[in-house]
């Protein structure tokens, strides 16, 4: 417990949710840092003397652990550990009148727009010119890019655009000098991040430019791969996948979220598309680009999905066979159009239905790994732990998806390079390997 208050303070910046929350954080943190502000992300053992809490409200879980993030700093400010304690982010913006009730010993509470105001109430200058700067809390090989924010989807059960507001795309200049910036501080890979990939452009070039984006970002000397998350399936650029195709830099990679397979059940997410149109779109992208791996996410659990529906899913899942899935249960959330509907699947139900899903995956991504062995892949390595060095293939995003792994007994590799890897042994989610010329 400190006994005084510090004449300068330090910060340190919890983030949780998901990337485009580590991209806020990484820009908050190098702001800061501009100003001369002491800045860490995360670290228990610092000094720090105040706290800014980066908040998640997309599902009850994300919000259950941000509150319970708040309530943990907000007990260690009454114990003296700390002075002050801000909170930020998509929890923060949805139900700030609810948390500064709820949880008064927090300072101030910021939404997702303020960071101008955030940064002078940390006595720091918000600089326009250095907005592409930030302090990078993922390894220093690879960086996501947040090429746009807000959504203009209505999806039913998305309450993103209640939090993040309208798309707003940044434009390609803008960008284009951010990643340049990247590849000058060594970074190797670029992760594509957006509320929606696919509207890029729409808002001020009036048509869709990702393809564009995608192109001149991968002209920048040092930046060795370039890889798509969360694309919409509705009005996807098929231009997108010429580039993915052609241009080694942009990885056989598209991580596009299609949430359900059923007609009644996406016309009721407002998707936007059907079975047939769903499953077109798919058979495009595997004949367009041979190889590409698939990642989608699904939502279990929806109002109105009856067991035949959610066999539908299920089967759907069997036949398609992606390269990567995760699922989700469906949470019921205010404000939203799907709200005002009957959640009338049991939390048991939509847990078993999630982890049927899941082992069915389990079993189709050993089936794929196993053909992979005897082949060679190029390899970027991440970390050593546990005695292996771990990496990934273009085929893989970090924390997400499969990893391989290379005995580091007798093996010395510089983490941040890439290597060829001859794969040995592959189990459900893990490849194993050796060093090959």
């Amino acid at each position: 417990m400190r006994t005084k208050y510090s004449k300068q303070n330090k910060v340190n910046v919890i983030t949780l949710g998901c990337s485009k929350n580590i991209y806020d954080s990484e820009v908050l943190m190098g702001q800061l840092s501009l100003s001369n502000i002491s800045v860490t992300h995360e670290n228990d053992e610092s000094n720090s003397n105040v706290v800014v809490v980066n908040t998640c409200g997309f599902i009850d879980n994300a919000k259950e652990e941000s509150i319970n993030t708040i309530l943990e700093q907000a007990k260690r400010k009454e114990q003296g550990y700390i002075d002050k304690l801000y909170v930020t982010g998509c929890l923060s913006e949805r139900y700030m009148g609810d948390l500064e009730h709820e949880i008064p010993n927090v300072d101030k509470y910021f939404g997702t727009t303020d960071l101008p105001n955030l940064l002078k109430t940390l006595g720091a200058d918000y600089k326009h010119e250095m907005l592409g700067e930030r302090l990078s809390t993922t390894p220093k090989h690879y960086s996501y890019l947040k090429i746009s924010e807000g959504c203009n989807r209505p999806c039913s059960f998305c309450a993103i655009p209640i939090m993040r507001g309208k798309h707003r795309s940044k434009s390609i200049e803008t960008l284009v000098n951010e990643v340049v910036v990247l590849a000058q501080k060594g970074i190797k890979e670029l992760i594509l991040i957006a509320q929606d990939l696919t509207f890029y452009g729409l808002d001020i070039y009036k048509k869709r430019r990702l393809a564009d984006l995608i192109t001149e970002i991968s002209n920048v000397d040092g930046i060795e791969w370039i890889r798509l998350h969360y694309a919409f399936p509705t009005g996807f650029p098929m231009d997108v996948l010429d580039v993915i195709k052609s241009n080694d830099k942009v990885c056989n990679y598209l991580d596009i979220p299609l949430q359900h397979i059923n007609d009644d059940i996406l016309k009721s997410m407002k998707r936007g598309t059907t079975f047939n149109k769903t499953n077109n779109l798919i058979k495009q992208f595997r004949d367009k680009v041979p190889g590409i791996a698939i990642r989608t996410t699904l939502i279990v659990g929806y109002p109105g999905e009856c067991e035949d529906k959610y066999n539908e899913l299920k089967q759907w899942v069997i036949d398609t066979r992606f390269d990567r899935l995760g699922v989700f249960t469906y949470s019921h959330e205010e404000n939203t159009s799907a709200y005002q509907l009957h959640d009338n699947v049991s939390e048991k139900i939509k847990k078993k239905r999630q982890e049927e899903i899941m082992k069915i995956q389990s079993s189709i991504s050993w089936e794929l790994n196993q053909k992979k062995i005897g082949t060679t892949c190029k390899v970027l390595f991440d970390r050593k732990e546990g005695g292996y060095y771990i990496g990934r293939t273009q085929f893989d995003s970090p924390d997400v998806d499969n990893e391989v792994l290379l005995n580091a007994k007798d093996t010395y590799l510089r983490i941040g390079d890439f290597y060829n890897v001859k794969i040995t042994k592959a189990d459900h989610f893990d490849l194993y390997g050796v060093l090959t010329d």
